[in-house]
């Protein structure tokens, strides 16, 4: 359930699930414009800009376990994963758990739990095109996008490009990194990238997997 706190909206609209469902099933993604609370967004940007000033954050390598690698060249974020030691970061959270329970309602997928980080691209910095499932273990089954920037200008770059999956070179949907904007897509057939941006930019991405467990062993997330 959605972490409510007095008088406050929902982080991610009721009205919205209907028209995402809809938009997965019809052409593997979905764009919201403005769906996310604005307190809320506000209060993770500002959590996130924090830990940049301290230095306090990772940087985001390509792969996992011994195919992981640091990339510059393909990824320039730095990332620190959502932990709910805040109330944004719990509310967030929160709302994407009624996410998942609406996706599995609805089209039976088996999501087994949603793990999620904080990205902050500086100026100059990109994610060549890919996918966010792994070579044979390709878990993550619906990614989730949620954009913090408030006031980004028409030239700030930082977009997120989304490719049709039977033609990975025809760009579908173009996304703006202001805050409230939320994007959802297929995570194995889905193909994206994000420009270079001009400005720091925040966002949070996030992956409902489905348990790929072998030999009875659950398998951890990340």
């Amino acid at each position: 359930m959605q972490i409510a706190t007095p008088n406050a909206p929902p982080v991610l609209s009721p009205a919205t699930l209907p028209h995402l469902i809809d938009a997965l099933v019809e052409q593997g993604w979905y764009l919201g414009e403005g769906v996310l609370d604005a307190g809320v967004c506000a209060a993770l940007h500002a959590e996130l800009c924090d830990r940049a000033k301290r230095d306090a954050l990772a940087a985001a390598g390509i792969g996992r376990g011994n195919e992981h690698a640091l990339r510059r060249d393909i990824r320039g974020d730095a990332i620190h994963w959502l932990d709910r030691e805040s109330q944004a970061q719990r509310r967030y959270l929160a709302a994407m758990g009624e996410l998942q329970h609406a996706l599995n309602q609805a089209l039976f997928l088996g999501l087994f739990e949603y793990e999620a980080h904080f990205a902050h691209y500086p100026p100059g910095a990109f994610y060549r095109k890919h996918l966010d499932s792994f070579r044979g273990r390709a878990n993550r089954v619906i990614s989730t996008v949620g954009y913090l920037n408030p006031d980004w200008p028409e030239d700030g770059g930082g977009e997120m490009l989304i490719f049709a999956a039977d033609d990975p070179e025809r760009e579908v949907a173009r996304v703006r990194p202001a805050a409230g904007n939320f994007a959802c897509f297929l995570s194995e057939t889905v193909p994206h990238e994000v420009l270079p941006t001009r400005l720091p930019r925040a966002s949070i991405a996030g992956w409902f997997r489905r348990n790929a467990s072998l030999g009875g062993l659950v398998d951890p997330a990340r």
